[in-house]
């Protein structure tokens, strides 16, 4: 089956949710191509209390869904646990190929995301949410007074370290190396606060909780030595992240780690592709931003509609 949309949006997170909205609004026609259920990494988060206009916070779940429901009330379409298998270019459109259904779409707005590295251990999936995170600047200020573990070597581990000083009484940093990777100031700096402690050498095995909780994160040395716990509240991961851009590689340039690169309308190299949110090459990966970027694309994919760029009938 083939058709034809206005904007397609793939990714049903925030900026997409978003741009969906923001697309839907304008009357044009907008579907919404998700791999899974709307929402995004948010539906993850616990609470959400940083998002403008929501000063008691808010679960990010139910985010998720007021998200998505605001967005199908304008009248945008969605198509859950649809990926999208294919993306090209052809007579002036984009062609999506999600099984053995085709669309053809006027604009894509490309707002996959992007998914932490995980650790991989044991107590790690339960706890996610309730103090298993990747995101100090989102869920820091729930362990004011606390103490929280933060895993990795890089400068986003030790940046989120000493970010969560504001709010937790200690912070232990553990790195599988003896040696940190991250920029040489910027571990001065983490390592002068004498709220952080570091635990090189070391790799986490385990997270422990209790009542649904975290409790405790087990260690052990990479010489194989007898295993130690810390007593911590939270756990932090900052191994890394894999941005979801392997649909566009080949399609739309990247920048080094996979980013898509955009400029400031949220234009991809190629035309009629946009991108937004954590996907794309933008350092601030929050809610906010991502809904902001979310807006732009759509309202520069209607201008590119508009404009007669794109030569579809």
């Amino acid at each position: 089956m083939s058709e034809t949309i206005d904007i397609a949006v793939i990714g049903g997170g925030p900026a997409g949710l978003t741009a969906a909205l923001y697309g839907a609004r304008a009357r044009a026609r907008t579907v919404v191509f998700e791999s899974g259920l709307p929402g995004g990494q948010i539906i993850t988060t616990d609470w959400v209390e940083n998002y403008p206009g929501m000063p008691e916070g808010l679960n990010g779940a139910r985010l998720g869904e007021l998200m998505h429901a605001q967005a199908e009330k304008f009248g945008a379409e969605f198509r859950t646990f649809a990926r999208v298998d294919a993306l090209r270019m052809d007579s002036g459109g984009w062609v999506l190929v999600s099984g053995e259904d085709e669309a053809v779409a006027r604009t894509v707005i490309f707002a996959t995301g992007a998914t932490p590295r995980r650790l991989g251990i044991p107590g790690e999936e339960e706890h996610i949410g309730h103090g298993v995170s990747w995101c100090a600047t989102c869920d820091g200020a729930f362990f004011k007074g606390r103490t929280v573990a933060v895993v990795g070597g890089g400068d986003a581990a030790l940046e989120e370290a000493s970010f969560l000083t504001k709010f937790a009484e200690r912070v232990h940093v553990v790195h599988r190396r003896s040696e940190f990777r991250a920029t040489r100031c910027i571990q001065e700096r983490c390592f002068a606060n004498e709220r952080i402690e570091a635990h090189g050498d070391r790799v986490p095995v385990e997270i422990l909780g209790r009542d649904g909780r975290v409790v405790g994160l087990v260690l052990q040395t990479a010489a194989g030595e007898a295993a130690e716990t810390l007593d911590v509240d939270g756990v932090f991961e900052f191994i890394g992240v894999h941005p979801q851009s392997d649909l566009v590689a080949g399609v739309a340039d990247l920048a080094d780690g996979g980013w898509v690169k955009v400029d400031g309308a949220m234009a991809t190299s190629a035309p009629g592709l946009f991108a937004a949110g954590d996907v794309t090459d933008r350092p601030l990966k929050q809610v906010v931003t991502a809904a902001g970027q979310g807006a732009t694309a759509a309202f520069e994919a209607l201008r590119y509609i508009e404009s007669g760029a794109c030569t579809l009938s």
